[in-house]
């Protein structure tokens, strides 16, 4: 068996749990973790999960749940959170559906449920310029967009909540990988932008996490 130490006392620090990284691990790994968070009456969320290790989780555990298109994997199948106006998550594309997916699973594993907004990028802005009155009575926006990047700058000269931007791996040549939407996305001439790494979707939907408990603290 092999060593491993779980953070239990996380949420108590930061108001969120410790989320286990599931691409790198072996399949006997989580397993053993996930045994051990059941053990400790927890359940347990897993990122970046391929579908064969998804699978053999599966089995162990029929009560899970798994999201294929973002690797999401719950060992514990949660009931959606009730919607509230909390985090809109706003992408380009119904290409970045993989990205869109973890943040929205994340939130709703931490007790938030988010609304989905696809296909508003700047090919045709017109889109995202008629939901602007709806998007104004979220708390958080964040955007997720991949080629050249240019959606959370545009979000963010539109309207006044947090952004927090997700740059994707989605694109054409000198696109793809994900570099040319980072670097647009932190070279923003709309102010005051977040920007995390490339496809962190579960980056992105714990800074919102963060942001909401603080306000639920004032």
């Amino acid at each position: 068996m092999s060593n491993f130490n779980i953070d239990y006392d996380r949420e108590k620090r930061t108001g969120f749990p410790e989320v286990i990284y599931g691409y790198s691990k072996s399949t006997e790994d989580l397993l053993n973790i996930s045994n051990n968070h059941l053990m400790k009456g927890r359940n347990a969320l897993i990122t970046k999960l391929q579908k064969s290790k998804a699978v053999f989780l599966s089995e162990q555990f029929p009560n899970s749940f798994y999201d294929e298109e973002s690797g999401i994997f719950i060992l514990k199948s949660i009931d959606e959170p009730q919607y509230s106006p909390d985090v809109a998550i706003i992408s380009g594309g119904t290409s970045d559906i993989f990205i869109v997916n973890e943040i929205y699973y994340t939130l709703a594993f931490m007790g938030v449920r988010a609304l989905k907004i696809s296909d508003v990028g700047v090919s045709g802005v017109h889109r995202l310029l008629k939901r602007t009155d709806e998007l104004k009575s979220f708390k958080i926006l964040i955007v997720v967009a991949g080629f050249e990047g240019a959606l959370p700058t545009v979000v963010g000269g539109l309207l006044p909540q947090p952004v927090i931007a997700v740059p994707t791996d989605v694109g054409y040549g000198v696109a793809k990988g994900g570099q040319a939407a980072l670097n647009s996305m932190l070279a923003s001439c709309s102010n005051g932008i977040t920007v995390v790494n490339i496809n962190n979707g579960y980056g992105a939907a714990i800074s919102a996490i963060r942001i909401l408990n603080l306000m639920k603290t004032k």
